[in-house]
């Protein structure tokens, strides 16, 4: 079970109750991921003009809505083909724009360093998604690794609110990579 799956059983309750109480408002699943959207476009403007924190806070913040869509389209029993489409361009949308804001945080300083490290955690963040992806056309699910997009969001909204962002995008940048190395390794065993 990895850490993703363990805390979906863990907030469980929690996220049926909010999504029950979403499904009386009429709600859509879509609607909330893109909801999710806009808060990360809004972080990243934040992170962007220096407002670290908040942009981390705002990343936090929005965090919940990415489970809450999921949870919605069970409870609605809606699971259609689109929404998990959407969802996931939502993500890699999302993670884009939070990078991209650090990326004008450090460049706006002239902080070279910073730029490449936004970089390197972009690139590997998308690889281990795009791994992931193209594994799964081929019949097999690496849902493994250190960083799944969980942990990243976990380390990037933390990184944030503690006005230190090189640390977490040292993590980023180093343990995407052995994430996406975790899971051509799994594919390789299963598909070899």
């Amino acid at each position: 079970m990895t850490f993703t799956d363990k805390l979906r059983k863990f907030f469980a309750n929690f996220l049926n109750t909010i999504g029950g109480w979403l499904l009386k408002t009429g709600i859509s699943p879509n609607t909330i991921t893109i909801t999710g959207v806009i808060f990360n476009v809004a972080a990243a403007y934040f992170i962007a003009t220096g407002s670290l924190r908040l942009g981390g806070l705002i990343v936090a913040l929005s965090g919940p809505l990415d489970a809450l869509d999921g949870t919605l389209a069970r409870l609605k029993q809606n699971n259609r083909p689109f929404g998990g489409l959407l969802d996931s361009v939502a993500d890699r949308f999302s993670e884009m724009a939070i990078m991209f804001g650090l990326l004008l945080y450090f460049f706006g300083r002239g902080h070279l360093l910073g730029v490449i490290l936004v970089f390197a955690a972009l690139t590997g963040s998308v690889m281990v998604s795009y791994v992931r992806a193209r594994a799964q056309s081929l019949g097999c699910d690496p849902k493994i690794g250190l960083l799944t997009r969980v942990e990243r969001y976990l380390i990037t909204s933390l990184c944030l609110l503690f006005a230190q962002p090189l640390a977490g995008l040292w993590v980023l940048a180093v343990f995407t990579y052995v994430t996406v190395f975790q899971r051509i390794w799994f594919s390789w065993k299963e598909l070899h």
